[in-house]
């Protein structure tokens, strides 16, 4: 019996000769670049039905309901709190309608990404793929001139990534900044500089992002969850403590304005890099994507308290609202000033899971393999290096809705929308045929292209008012 396994970055494909025994099993245990790999895959010569799901040993498998506490975890963060800004840019209505819009389509490119990764575990017979690996693999399976890009994604989605999550470390080291400095000055004669305030916050960011094992982070993270729904309780209370003005609220905003809250709700509604592995990791990953499954139980949640959170907060504070809503509480309202703090506290231990990604593959997927000596030396100086980035990028530039604006519109235009459009299309491009794939092109076709626009405008406006306003 002949076996052969091609175990190459983001590639493993077994195959078996004429004559090879029925029930060979294999387990794969190493991560590589651009395809993670669990549990054990069994199959036998001829067979087609091979099904994923059974074939994922998880040590520690999530129940639904954990997965859907999870999903909203990653989705209910800094980015509600500057919906109240987005709908400044947007009008209240528009910003209604358009938020809801982005959550339906954020939420169909999610579905689009996740059967993508069920049919190609199923063709590779894999249990589980990461977003790279889908990438990777599907460009290989659709038209023949996208073949030669397959290698070169794998680096285009980790950059996207890593961009994106260093992204979301600047708007938590300037949230973190602004939210004390909002507490200091009411404390101090002179008005503290939001740059000195990042200075002293460096030196704990490094150490908190030298923490290698997250289980040495679980403790906090479960305190910033719990604290952090007590801050949203006071600031819901803050919004409708006084009946609301609509008079002079503008109900659509300035057609100039929308790519910045295109871009901040993108930035608000995405968790598209925790999706696939959530999904792989659950004791019932086909109840993930049902129709009255985790995910669209949890978009629905989560659109209507960001529709929610935007519309009140818009109508409250109008155009004086800041980028976090949290800068509008009142100033010497102890319950405000608590409010500022907790919330400060939880996003700035947030900041090491937030750096955990970039760091994981910066220094383990690329750096790693390059360095022979002084191993653990090299990593500590990676993961000072990327918070000192994040840091320098803050300090230069400490304005909380542009940085969110900007990342949304860059990375998860790309992330969110754009690639999985691109991944289902050239995963069925061989099986379907006639006006299905008419349809399904064109489909997807249209979301590329909106996904484009949006990356192009959004990156632009952001970038020309973080120039107007800075430079």
């Amino acid at each position: 019996m002949k076996t052969q396994m091609s175990t190459e970055k983001g590639n493993i494909n077994p195959a078996f000769n004429e004559g090879d025994e029925p029930n060979i099993k294999y387990t794969v245990k190493k991560k590589e670049l651009g395809l993670e790999l669990k549990g054990k895959a069994e199959f036998s010569k001829g067979q087609n039905d091979y099904n994923p799901y059974l074939n994922r040993e998880v040590e520690h498998p999530t129940t639904n309901f954990e997965t859907f506490i999870h999903l909203l975890k990653g989705s209910l963060g800094t980015g509600i709190l500057a919906m109240s800004n987005a709908f400044n840019d947007s009008g209240y209505v528009t910003g209604i309608i358009g938020t809801i819009i982005i959550g339906v389509l954020c939420t169909y490119c999610i579905h689009q990404l996740i059967s993508a990764e069920y049919e190609l575990c199923k063709r590779k017979k894999v249990a589980s793929l990461n977003y790279v690996g889908v990438t990777e693999a599907a460009l290989l399976e659709g038209p023949k001139c996208l073949h030669k890009f397959s290698k070169m994604s794998v680096y285009v989605v980790n950059l996207f990534l890593v961009v994106y999550q260093l992204g979301t470390c600047c708007v938590y080291v300037v949230f973190v900044a602004s939210n004390i400095k909002r507490i200091t000055d009411l404390y101090t004669d002179d008005a503290t500089d939001v740059r000195l305030i990042m200075v002293f916050l460096l030196i704990p960011l490094i150490f908190l992002n030298w923490i290698k094992n997250l289980k040495f982070l679980a403790p906090f993270s479960t305190f910033a969850n719990a604290i952090t729904l007590i801050s949203f309780g006071f600031i819901l209370y803050f919004i409708f403590e006084k009946p609301f003005v609509i008079e002079d609220k503008q109900a659509f905003g300035k057609i100039q304005n929308f790519p910045l809250f295109f871009g901040t709700v993108l930035f608000a509604l995405e968790a598209i890099g925790v999706i696939l592995p959530l999904e792989n990791e659950m004791k019932t990953p086909k109840a993930f994507a049902s129709k009255f499954g985790v995910l669209n139980n949890a978009m629905v949640i989560i659109v209507v308290l960001y529709v929610g959170m935007g519309l009140f907060g818009y109508l409250r504070y109008g155009s004086d609202v800041m980028g976090s809503i949290t800068l509008n509480l009142p100033t010497n309202d102890i319950k405000a000033q608590a409010v500022q703090g907790m919330l400060a506290f939880a996003i700035f231990i947030s900041h090491g899971l937030a750096c955990y990604v970039a760091i994981d593959i910066i220094w383990n997927e690329h750096l790693s393999k390059k360095v022979t000596k002084s191993k653990q030396f090299w990593e500590y100086v990676t993961r000072t290096l990327l918070v000192f980035f994040t840091f320098l990028l803050a300090i230069a530039i400490p304005n909380l809705e542009l940085f969110i604006s900007l990342f949304g519109a860059l990375c998860l235009s790309a992330l969110g929308l754009a690639f999985p459009a691109l991944i289902q299309t050239c995963v069925y491009w061989n099986t379907t045929e006639g006006f299905s794939k008419a349809i399904m092109v064109t489909k997807n076709a249209i979301i590329f292209i909106l996904a484009t626009v949006g990356l192009i405008s959004g990156t632009y406006t952001s970038i020309k008012e973080i120039v107007h306003t800075f430079f």
